[in-house]
């Protein structure tokens, strides 16, 4: 399975940004996938994850209302939708997903994420 985010960039707080995360190596469609990000000194959070059949999604309280997660099965591709960036938004981004197929249940944290993209670094000037 490889993952690879892209999208990433310089933008001037209240600007927006959409990340992208191609999947191959399996079924797309079939599973639960997240975006992560860590700052510099911080810990790696989820900012948002979004189940296989988009049934559900999950915002972590800093960025709802701002962020979109979203994904194009057929095109196998995982986007996260920034807008009105701040320079707290500052951060390396990661998408992941989890091993299981199908999956009911939420996953917030990463170490219940199986494969992991390389990451795109968002930096936001205020």
């Amino acid at each position: 399975v490889q993952l690879q985010a892209s999208g990433g960039g310089l933008v001037q707080a209240g600007g927006s940004l959409r990340l992208s995360c191609q999947v191959s190596g399996r079924t797309f469609s079939a599973y639960t996938m997240g975006w992560f990000r860590q700052a510099p000194g911080k810990e790696r959070e989820l900012v948002a994850a979004i189940s296989w059949s988009a049934g559900y999604t999950y915002y972590a309280d800093s960025v709802k209302g701002r962020f979109t997660i979203s994904r194009d099965n057929a095109k196998s591709t995982l986007f996260l939708q920034m807008n009105s960036l701040e320079p707290e938004d500052t951060a390396v981004y990661y998408c992941a997903t989890r091993e299981r197929p199908y999956e009911r249940s939420r996953y917030l944290t990463d170490i219940e994420y199986d494969y992991w993209g390389q990451g795109t670094l968002v930096t936001v000037s205020s």
